[in-house]
């Protein structure tokens, strides 16, 4: 996949997450127990921005590709997990939510070691 490609995706994922976010926070509001779909808004609602910001900074940050790609899977994953424990009574597969918060703590890490490298353009 094409950098250009890579990067409009991660918008539109971006995008998909905010509407995910508030549609499981209008759900949790409504339900009996809002904490797994709580929890899934919540992650959901951080990472959006995170990964506009990301998109933002591509062309000078070496990183924002590599920790826009954990944070979108990683918030994917985990956020999937909460809602089909919600939803089903079961997650999505065995250790599911904790590699999804794992990847994003490496993409969070990606972030902040990025800090060191030079910027694209320099």
């Amino acid at each position: 996949m094409k950098t250009s490609s890579l990067r409009r995706s991660i918008l539109f994922v971006a995008g998909m997450m905010g509407l995910a976010g508030v549609v499981s926070a209008a759900a949790a509001s409504h339900g009996a127990d809002p904490r797994l779909l709580g929890g899934a808004s919540a992650m959901c609602l951080a990472h959006a921005p995170a990964l506009v910001a990301l998109y933002a900074a591509w062309p000078q940050f070496r990183t924002a590709a590599l920790a826009a790609l954990l944070l979108a899977v990683g918030t994917a994953l985990f956020a999937a997990d909460l809602t089909a424990r919600h939803m089903l009574g079961h997650g999505l597969f065995p250790m599911s939510a904790p590699t999804g918060g794992v990847l994003m703590m490496l993409g969070w890490l990606s972030i902040a070691l990025g800090v060191f490298l030079p910027a694209r353009d320099a």
